[in-house]
């Protein structure tokens, strides 16, 4: 197992950059008007401030630039650089609304250059097949990421918990690599998320939701978990289970619905918890525990033998098919109300 202590500094200064800097970004939303209004499809009240996502990444950037060995430095720049991009098309969304369509292109764009240097998937071996299904991946888990941004702390939550799993994971498989960006992560996800726990003071906007996203579908692919036709690829999938599940469960239902997939409204996991009576921070806590239960999975997995892996994995499955149609009978339930 790698020396965990080498990763305490990158998880301290994400997080006490991300902790400062969240107060300034939100005073620079407010001065700029980027701001998230309420209305029918959204659960607050109020006006709320976005622009979290530039404490956010501008932490983790300086976690990593300030304590990363040369040799990680161009591949931390590569994506980097790809979370920047995402960045700036979350802030102009955040400020106009640009179509779904645009932000899944860039998402696209995104996934596209991770796959050009390098940083893709191996799940057949072949690489046209497994550069297409990188770009597929990163852009789902990218959206995916942003779908979960519809009440306090659920993003950050999410993200903190699978970027915890990664770090967990990768110290035992001895990924410095996936261990540092991992830690970043955690660092910047859980200072931002002591002013965005409900009820927040700010929102981190498609400009840190995507960012997030786009990161956490690279610790997936630099897990290593995704060799050639092994059980193993669903220890990603498992750490990621969370938004998997619930993007999974809003397009299907907006297209059982004639709906578009990129339409907004009320249909994802957290809006049928909460229409069951919890409160916001009642599904929060559900919805992080059911990522620790995967996550954990996920570790068990990891570290079994094949045949018991292979039994695991099954019900993992298994678990998140009974969860689908419960959220569904959930949805039906809701909407004859």
């Amino acid at each position: 197992m790698a020396d965990i202590m080498q990763f305490v500094p990158v998880l301290i200064v994400g997080f006490a950059a991300s902790l400062g800097l969240t107060p300034i970004s939100r005073q620079i939303a407010m001065r700029l008007g980027v701001v998230d209004k309420p209305n029918q499809r959204k659960i607050h009240l109020d006006h709320k401030p976005l622009m979290g996502g530039l404490a956010i990444y501008v932490a983790l950037s300086l976690a990593l630039l300030l304590f990363s060995p040369p040799r990680y430095l161009a591949q931390f720049g590569a994506v980097l650089a790809g979370a920047a991009f995402l960045a700036l098309v979350g802030l102009v969304d955040d400020r106009y609304s640009l179509p779904a369509r645009t932000r899944f292109l860039a998402q696209i764009l995104a996934a596209l250059g991770l796959a050009l240097i390098g940083i893709r998937m191996n799940l057949t071996g072949l690489a046209l097949v497994d550069i297409p299904v990188t770009i597929f991946w990163v852009a789902a888990i990218t959206n995916a990421a942003n779908f979960m941004d519809n009440m306090d702390g659920l993003t950050a939550s999410m993200s903190a918990t699978a970027a915890l799993f990664f770090l967990l994971i990768a110290l035992t498989q001895g990924l410095s690599l996936v261990s540092m960006l991992a830690a970043a992560v955690l660092g910047s996800a859980l200072g931002f998320l002591v002013y965005n726990f409900n009820p927040s003071s700010t929102f981190m906007g498609d400009m840190g939701a995507l960012p997030l996203g786009f990161i956490l579908a690279v610790l997936a692919i630099k897990a290593q978990f995704d060799q050639p036709f092994s059980v193993l690829w669903v220890v990603p999938v498992f750490v990621l289970a969370l938004p998997v599940f619930d993007i999974n469960l809003v397009v299907f239902t907006r297209l059982l619905e004639g709906r578009s997939p990129g339409e907004a409204g009320k249909d994802h996991t957290s809006h049928r918890l909460m229409s069951l009576g919890f409160s916001q921070r009642q599904t929060l806590v559900l919805l992080i525990l059911s990522s620790v239960v995967f996550g954990l999975l996920a570790l068990l997995v990891s570290a079994s033998p094949a045949d018991v892996a292979l039994k695991l994995a099954i019900f993992g499955v298994g678990l998140l098919l009974v969860l689908f149609g419960l959220m569904m009978w959930v949805r039906q339930r809701y909407q004859r109300s």
